[in-house]
């Protein structure tokens, strides 16, 4: 009996000490999965040159500081700098200086580029934009290569992001007979261990009512005026906003025949606003034909509902 009792408290203990073994390893990779973030920004930052410190504040940083220091360095020479034997930083000089004096500073780099906004199709868009969070990471890893090389101790965080380059310069200030279609726009630094968002965060977007259309028609009804005017006013007062415009038809005839009317409506919409004063660049448009219903398409009353240019401010 008493031997029976002791097998039975020592499964017991066992039991005990499995199951706290496992959440013990659950405990510690719910710890793990918190430390390993994306090193991905997502979406296109609409932020300016100017919402960062100058190049000129960047050399005399401090670790009290909360700024966030923007550098044009062009992060892709990064791979032949840090293999060099007398590498020569340039304007990453003084970034290269104070991690080499301060061993356990702690720093985030994030590497920013930019699509050319010449290019509208999204399909390329987004395969351009892969390629150069790619180019970015392995520069980035080049980086931390040469500063594990040089056993620095100090904690650095990389991250790679997409800064839409008609905010980051400003409307008028992108050239269109450039032919880069990836841009390196630089990087942003930050020094310190307190958390602080890279880029600044926008103000909330006001939202504008569905222009609707008459069936198997383009023409901007003269009551819309009203809206269109509000829009273009707002878009005036809002420069680092932009418009996408996403034309909408019911599905009275055949599929190409409802993309190619959904995106005449967008378009017309699109050079309204122009003639108010709002800037193409600032301006996109998708055709999506008869796909996103929000009407019953087998009554009028439906179908009516179904033909529009839908108004989402970005």
């Amino acid at each position: 009996m008493k031997r029976t009792l002791c097998l039975i408290l020592a499964t017991l203990m066992l039991g005990c000490g499995a199951e706290a073994l496992a959440q013990n390893r659950q405990g510690q990779a719910r710890k793990n999965s918190k430390k390993q973030q994306s090193p991905y920004v997502e979406g296109r930052q609409k932020v300016r040159e100017s919402d960062f410190a100058t190049y000129d504040k960047f050399t005399t940083f401090s670790t009290k500081s909360t700024t966030v220091y923007y550098t044009p360095y062009n992060y892709m020479d990064i791979m032949s700098v840090a293999s060099s034997s007398r590498p020569d930083w340039g304007e990453l000089q003084p970034v290269v200086n104070y991690v080499q004096k301060v061993s356990r500073a702690t720093m985030t780099m994030c590497a920013i580029y930019a699509i050319n906004p010449d290019i509208t199709n999204k399909a390329e868009r987004e395969a351009l934009a892969e390629q150069a969070r790619n180019e970015a990471l392995a520069a980035l890893d080049a980086f931390n290569g040469w500063k594990v090389r040089n056993e620095m101790r100090n904690k650095f965080t990389y991250k790679v992001a997409e800064i839409d380059y008609r905010y980051f310069k400003g409307a008028n200030y992108f050239n269109s007979q450039r032919g880069d279609d990836i841009i390196h726009v630089g990087m942003l630094l930050y020094f310190g261990s307190k958390k602080k968002a890279l880029f600044a965060a926008d103000t909330a977007s006001r939202t504008f009512p569905d222009i609707k259309f008459l069936p198997n028609d383009a023409t901007i009804l003269e009551s819309w005026n009203p809206v269109l005017d509000d829009l273009a006013e707002y878009l005036i007062g809002n420069d680092r906003k932009g418009v996408l415009l996403a034309g909408h038809a019911d599905n009275q005839g055949t599929a190409d025949y409802c993309v190619g009317i959904s995106r005449q409506r967008a378009m017309e919409i699109k050079k309204a606003l122009q003639l108010r004063g709002v800037e193409a660049s600032r301006i996109e448009i998708e055709a999506k034909g008869d796909t996103e219903p929000i009407g019953d398409n087998s009554t009028y009353e439906g179908r009516v509902a179904n033909n529009r240019v839908s108004i989402k401010i970005q």
